[in-house]
């Protein structure tokens, strides 16, 4: 057996997946695997879903069977961080002053939601969903909430609207974008999600932020930029998320939005690498740094950073890709679109049943399919191409997807 030791910081999806990678690669050092949380390592997607709705329970999000980490060897270190690294002695420094000799690392920290920074915003009932912990907090909650303030309308925004309306509260969501979703998927796919909620019962108040939350010791109403009150009695804020970098920067690593790290999830430190929503990493097809915020990203990455983290030297080269699941409404995404891109449909809007391609200069930049199913590796290829692609061919449905794959 090595003497050689693995530093997962961070137990989320990314951080399990490294650990699981390092050992499925034949690495027979040491494994440790170091979340602040004191469950066990779980996915994030079934929080503002089914978890959140009482439809299954919070065991059923894990990654791994409860007996994993102990049959791989792998020491998970729950309830605990790590505080500092030091590079230069390759000693890890866990809270209560313990260290921890290391030959290589892997970040895996994550990210933590941006909070509403105005008058009124430490009031009871303001919830934030991110840990399994808000999940369950937050379903309690809804299930006896009057009026739900939902701010932001991105994905957790508007994935939790859905749910508190499937558990019967009356909901708004307030955005400063003219759709749902527009800051991603730009205002003509925003315009489905926006008839969506409609459809089910949400008041949409768009094009609006918040300066106030007011009530005395609970929130009861939220003030608007526009200078409308709407009743609340709970207020949940999905407006994005902060990666957490404060341990990279610590160290002294390179940070630009997430930590920088190469195609292979390197860092600007040799034996350091970096997964999931914490990683601004250079992806080969787009030629660019990218950081992706979903759950396949922080799997996938996690599995390449922990083999690589260990010997191996492959280069992270998969496509973003995200799913979702609203009211009877769901959607893959592959790619990595701009909201300005060009949009061609493929069937029809109205019914919500379609496929979506984003283009720049002719090229695929990303694809959706909402509601049509068993598209999604014809997508990817097509994406994946690079090249130019006919408009008219695109939007034809009697045109074959595995037709537009260029040759």
């Amino acid at each position: 057996m090595t003497d050689r030791t693995l530093v997962i910081a961070g137990a989320s999806v990314a951080g399990a997946k490294a650990a699981e990678a390092a050992r499925a690669s034949g690495f027979d050092g040491r494994v440790v695997l170091v979340g602040n949380e004191r469950e066990l390592p779980y996915e994030r997607p079934p929080l503002s879903k089914a978890v959140l709705r009482g439809e299954a329970p919070p065991e059923s999000a894990r990654v791994h069977d409860d007996g994993y980490y102990a049959a791989h060897e792998i020491e998970l270190l729950t309830g605990r961080t790590v505080q500092a690294l030091d590079l230069g002695t390759g000693r890890a420094t866990l809270d209560g002053g313990e260290d921890l000799p290391f030959s290589a690392v892997v970040l895996a920290t994550g990210a933590e939601p941006r909070r509403l920074d105005l008058p009124g915003a430490d009031l009871a009932g303001v919830h934030y969903l991110r840990e399994l912990d808000d999940s369950l907090r937050l379903g309690d909650a809804l299930r006896s909430a009057g009026r739900v303030a939902v701010v932001g309308a991105g994905w957790i925004g508007s994935e939790v609207a859905a749910s508190a309306r499937q558990l019967g509260a009356e909901v708004v969501m307030i955005d400063r974008a003219e759709v749902p979703l527009q800051r991603v998927l730009g205002h003509e796919i925003g315009e489905v999600f926006r008839s969506l909620h409609e459809d089910n019962g949400v008041q949409l108040r768009s094009e609006a932020g918040v300066v106030e939350l007011r009530g005395t010791g609970r929130v009861e109403q939220i003030v608007l930029t526009d200078g409308g009150v709407e009743d609340a009695d709970l207020v949940v804020v999905g407006v994005g998320v902060i990666p957490r970098v404060r341990l990279a920067e610590a160290a002294g690593l390179q940070v630009d939005d997430g930590v920088v790290v190469d195609e292979h999830l390197r860092a600007s430190a040799p034996g350091v690498f970096a997964a999931g929503d914490v990683a601004s990493a250079w992806h080969p097809h787009y030629r660019r740094r990218l950081r992706v915020e979903h759950w396949a990203n922080a799997l996938n990455q996690g599995l390449t950073a922990g083999a690589n983290a260990v010997g191996g030297s492959e280069a992270y080269t998969r496509l973003p890709y995200f799913f979702s699941d609203q009211y009877d409404l769901g959607m893959e995404y592959v790619g990595h679109g701009s909201p300005d891109d060009d949009v061609v449909i493929r069937g029809n809007r109205d019914e919500r049943e379609f496929i979506a391609f984003w283009q720049r200069d002719g090229a695929v930049t990303a694809a959706m399919n909402v509601n049509v199913w068993d598209v999604v590796e014809d997508l990817k290829a097509i994406v994946a191409g690079g090249r130019a692609v006919d408009t008219a061919r695109l939007a034809d449905p009697s045109v074959d997807l595995a037709g537009l794959v260029p040759g």
